[in-house]
């Protein structure tokens, strides 16, 4: 991309560039400062400015019209482009057409929201606005402000709120859970009851240092403590675990049930009440007006609401 040297640009008066213009439309500077609507004395300051800066008196009387110097003619197109360009700029209707948007979103999503998400919002973008591309980003919920802030992404996705006044938090649905296992390696009723709940061997998703990760919170707040021996931040490496050992999985109740058959897993109610942060979206409130990223947030919107319906005695609670 060819750079800009605005501190150049910033010294130098760009009405003058619109004073030459109205100049060699007219030939007379009275014709040019009516068309600008200024004073005449303006016009004549105008001209002299452009005389010195440019080296050349660009325009010369001839009778009752100024005639413009082989310098001014050579100046003439490229100064009338550059102001046909800015006018476009300016005055061009926000116009967006997914089936011709060209262009690169960043996504921050949460580990659930990738596997739920992306997958599906790729295909309904393939088929609708081709040339919208997707770069997910890893993100967790006290990354979002400073990933945000820094451009590194245009939203996020996940498990998080948004406090500051230069975000817009919109909830997309309640955050459930759901635990899988692999019916050979493990001979549980199903649902699961608690006491075989409690008793089992558990591997969960953990995107910090703790080894009981994003459930920490919530089985603390419903007093209970379970053995959790394999902690993972994806999703696919906590169910492959359960594909292959006997444990439990705890994971999202939208990824247990479409991805937990795929691996011969089954699917039961986590047979206690635990409370989690609704999933949400988050974007700069600036953007909001944005017709492009209206429009991709409006397909996110329908995408999470096209999964998989989750069943409430399968469901976290929101946490009040």
């Amino acid at each position: 991309m060819d750079t800009i040297d605005h501190f150049n640009l910033r010294s130098f008066d760009l009405n003058l560039l619109v004073a030459f213009d109205a100049l060699m439309a007219e030939g007379s500077v009275t014709k040019a400062a009516r068309r600008l609507k200024i004073q005449q004395p303006a016009m004549s300051h105008a001209l002299s400015t452009l005389r010195v800066l440019f080296q050349d008196e660009l325009f010369l009387r001839n009778g009752q019209t100024m005639q413009p110097t082989a310098r001014a003619r050579s100046l003439s197109g490229p100064i009338r482009q550059a102001l046909k360009q800015a006018q476009t700029a300016l005055t061009a209707a926000d116009i967006f057409d997914p089936a011709t948007e060209q262009r690169v979103v960043r996504i921050g999503m949460s580990a659930e929201v990738e596997l739920l998400l992306l997958p599906d919002l790729t295909a309904r973008l393939r088929r609708l606005a081709p040339g919208i591309k997707i770069l997910a980003r890893g993100c967790q919920p006290d990354e979002v402000d400073a990933m945000l802030d820094g451009g590194a992404i245009d939203l996020a996705v996940g498990c998080t709120y948004a406090q500051a006044n230069r975000r817009i938090c919109e909830m997309l649905f309640d955050a459930e859970v759901a635990c899988c296992y692999n019916p050979q390696l493990l001979a549980l009723d199903n649902p699961v009851p608690f006491d075989a709940y409690l008793a089992a061997d558990h591997a969960v998703i953990s995107q910090t240092e703790s080894l009981h990760g994003c459930i920490k919170e919530a089985l603390e707040f419903a007093g209970v403590e379970l053995n959790i021996v394999t902690a993972a931040p994806d999703f696919m490496s906590v169910l492959v675990t359960a594909r292959i050992s006997p444990v439990i999985a705890t994971v999202s109740a939208r990824i247990a049930q479409r991805y937990g058959p795929l691996l011969g897993l089954v699917t039961s109610p986590v047979p206690l009440t635990l409370r989690f942060r609704p999933v949400a979206m988050v974007w700069p409130i600036h953007s909001d007006n944005d017709l492009a990223g209206r429009w991709l947030r409006q397909q996110i919107r329908e995408v999470m609401s096209e999964t998989l319906t989750v069943t409430p005695a399968m469901g976290l609670k929101i946490a009040s």
